[in-house]
């Protein structure tokens, strides 16, 4: 099985948002890995496509992550 791409970790995040944070964590640790493949030092999401697409919603997310080692920013729509 080949490592998720960026991408590819990032689509796997919004569809466990989607089913109620189902393997959230798991979810994070492959952007986490795929992050530190790429060089990249941030993961980007879009905030239209995130269940709590509010202030205190992409803060929580932003925490959350950041607890698990993945700089978090946001999209701008």
């Amino acid at each position: 099985m080949s490592e998720p791409t960026v991408a590819e970790a990032t689509d796997s995040i919004y569809a466990a948002l989607r089913a109620n944070n189902a393997d959230i964590d798991a979810h994070i640790a492959a952007l986490k890995a795929a992050l530190a493949r790429e060089g990249i030092e941030q993961a980007v999401f879009d905030p239209t496509r995130l269940a709590q697409n509010n202030r205190s919603g992409r803060k929580l997310m932003q925490a959350y992550f950041r607890q698990r080692g993945v700089s978090v920013r946001f999209s701008a729509s």
